[in-house]
């Protein structure tokens, strides 16, 4: 087996590799309103094909996996037996949005062959960020046991997210899969992490420690840039150049701490891209995240 490397590319440009903490200005941490200026076209434009994409692709909706209303999966079959799943979990600051909303990005895995499966789950205030991984946990052990059922192989499953989504992935690739959810501990084969915050500290000097409540012990252990000697599989980590300076630093120092312990990453710069344009990159046929999942899920 080849030694694990990391691979940096940029998408319309020269991308450097930047290892290392910087000195880190409340002002520079993540608030991507002011990076974003076409955020609402943007998420309307996603609520649309979204819509679109529930009219052609009739999903099974609203599928339980738990006791409690948010508790839900909306699942893409796959059109034949045996496929690669990709569970996603959608972004909103830990705070906002639906699975509903991400249902766009299931095109180009189910014209690819894959199951697609968009996570639901409580946000603040109704449960602490501690509750909402401990909820996609249990939708990920859901789904490995319940694949087949739409077409799903359960030791084929790929794990996304994008924003605070991409948050709960990275902590859930250093989870202890057997202890917790009673699953085999490599139940997730590949992992994208798209505009996430993988270091908490940062984080909460920013406005949302006005609602992210969490003690010293919670920081750490959902910080998973800290534990990354835990992360089974490889890893994706994407970023948009027009992102703001802290959410390009937490992607860059993410990978980079996932090298330094020795597992396969590959870095992805989107030039020009701001945080919610990301999504398009995975929700179209010839978008770059979607090409890399895609690979990553042996489908290219």
């Amino acid at each position: 087996m080849p030694p694990p490397t990391i691979r940096v590319r940029s998408i319309g440009g020269d991308c450097i590799l930047a290892v290392g903490h910087e000195n880190v200005a409340p002002e520079s941490l993540p608030r991507q309103r002011a990076w974003a200026p076409t955020r609402e076209d943007d998420l309307a434009r996603h609520a649309a094909a979204s819509a679109a994409v529930r009219r052609r692709l009739s999903p099974r909706a609203d599928v339980a996996y738990g006791s409690t209303a948010e508790e839900t999966l909306d699942i893409f079959p796959a059109a034949t037996s045996g496929a690669p799943v990709m569970v996603f979990v959608h972004g909103g600051a830990w705070r906002r949005r639906m699975k509903e909303e991400i249902h766009f990005l299931a095109t180009p895995f189910v014209e690819a062959g894959a199951m697609f499966v968009a996570v639901g789950f409580a946000v603040i205030p109704t449960v602490r960020l501690p509750g909402m991984v401990e909820q996609v946990g249990r939708a990920v052990a859901w789904v490995a046991r319940h694949a087949a059922n739409f077409g799903g192989d359960p030791d084929r499953i790929h794990l996304a997210g994008h924003s605070s989504g991409a948050h709960l992935t990275a902590v859930l690739l250093t989870e202890d899969w057997s202890r917790r959810f009673d699953v085999p501990n490599d139940v997730i084969k590949s992992g994208l992490c798209a505009s996430g915050m993988y270091d908490l500290g940062p984080v909460l000097l920013s406005a949302r420690s006005s609602y992210v409540m969490l003690s010293a012990e919670e920081i750490e252990a959902l910080s998973p840039e800290r534990h990354v000697e835990r992360v089974r599989c490889p890893v994706v980590v994407a970023y948009g150049e027009g992102e703001s300076p802290e959410f390009q630093r937490q992607a860059r120092d993410f990978a980079a701490a996932l090298k330094a312990a020795g597992r396969p990453v590959e870095l992805l710069r989107a030039d020009g891209v701001n945080h919610f344009e990301m999504l398009d990159l995975l929700g179209t046929n010839d978008g770059v995240l979607a090409r890399a999942a895609i690979d990553q899920m042996g489908l290219a």
